[in-house]
């Protein structure tokens, strides 16, 4: 949090250094377009030098703006859309520097008011005093800071954001890989249904075959039926269980929440779930949420060794999935369960996240778009 402050302080101190950098450079700019604008030639010229200069400063602003306010912009506005931008982005900047320079003299004047307190030259009357408008100064300081950062972003994204082609270039990337790994992950799915199959249900057919053979041969076979019958109950079992990692019939039947509450019933770890939603949302999105749920708590008993799986489900506009477990953490984004949670999310414009330091705990988070 300290850091995030300093980080912004940062950003407006170099950014009313920029802002007076490009007050000199428009006033230089006028300077020698005033005397070319009468001649087409020489005024074509100029103007294209002076929008390649406005370019460059224009870049460095998006450098700044990404380093230290974290706001993105594109690099392909034109030279004339530069040189809108700097004419009002420097007033921006210059005034940026002064709330700067004030909240610099009320930390300074603070040092003062402390020294007078400490060495007994300040009565009681005085400290309540500064104190406060310390704290009013400190307010409005803050308040300056976070509106000179919101200016800044506003203008770049207004004059420096992306184009229209740029957007539907972005667009397509975003959908062609989406497709991409929709199709790898219902691949993959397709590959651990058949693992599934054939490492559990089918080994239990043929023993359960086996255990038939040898009854229809016995005399006495009353002990051999009963160890099928009870074979044929582990087979359905493992039949359940591969259908309800395939998709559980309770997410159509009875909605998300119950289906989660069924998750964690079968977790094997204590699970806390917080289910906030009025409304069922769309089906996509709560079968996407389902599975993110169930494979968090999977991973999180069997490799995580967590003692306990809190899972919050929440909406606003969007779908916002939380599972958090305090397990040892380190797990790996890239792996097939996760990187298959992301693809499923990114299919639905999601957003899919993982914070899993050494040691714990592990935070995953999606978000998705009920619209």
């Amino acid at each position: 949090m300290v850091w995030a402050w300093v980080r912004v302080g940062i950003g407006v101190l170099l950014g009313a250094v920029t802002g007076l950098v490009e007050l000199v450079y428009l006033i230089w700019a006028g300077i020698i377009l005033i005397p070319a604008w009468p001649q087409p030639r020489t005024r074509r010229a100029a103007v294209q030098r002076i929008q390649a200069g406005a370019r460059n400063l224009a870049e460095v602003e998006r450098w700044r703006l990404a380093a230290f306010l974290r706001a993105e912009n594109a690099s392909d506005y034109s030279g004339a859309r530069a040189v809108e931008y700097l004419v009002l982005r420097w007033a921006v900047g210059l005034l940026g520097g002064l709330v700067l320079l004030l909240f610099l003299y009320g930390v300074a004047v603070g040092v003062l008011w402390t020294r007078d307190v400490f060495i007994g030259r300040s009565t009681l009357v005085l400290v309540v005093a500064h104190f406060v408008l310390g704290v009013l100064g400190l307010f409005l300081s803050v308040q300056g800071f976070l509106g000179i950062a919101a200016i800044e972003r506003h203008l770049a994204r207004q004059f420096l954001g992306p184009s229209a082609r740029e957007v539907l270039e972005r667009r397509i990337t975003e959908l062609s890989t989406s497709r991409a790994g929709v199709v790898a992950a219902i691949d993959t799915e397709r590959r651990r249904i058949e693992r599934d199959l054939h490492d559990g249900v089918q080994q239990r057919l043929v023993a359960l075959g086996m255990l038939l053979g040898r009854a229809r041969r016995a005399p006495d076979n009353t002990e051999l039926l009963a160890q099928a019958h009870e074979e044929t109950q582990h087979l359905l079992d493992e039949l359940r269980d591969v259908a309800w990692r395939a998709y559980p019939a309770a997410l159509d039947n009875l909605g998300l929440h119950e289906a989660l509450l069924r998750v964690a019933e079968r977790a094997g770890v204590p699970v806390r779930l917080r289910y906030e939603l009025d409304e069922r949302p769309p089906n996509a999105v709560e079968t996407a949420a389902y599975f993110v749920v169930s494979e968090a708590v999977t991973n999180a008993a069997k490799h995580a060794y967590a003692q306990e799986v809190t899972v919050d489900i929440a909406r606003t506009d969007k779908l916002t999935v939380r599972v958090w477990d305090d397990g040892v953490g380190g797990a790996d984004p890239g792996g097939s369960g996760l990187f298959g949670l992301a693809r499923r999310v990114a299919a639905l414009d999601g957003e899919f996240t993982v914070d899993s330091p050494v040691g714990g705990p592990t935070v995953i988070v999606a978000v998705l778009p009920c619209a």
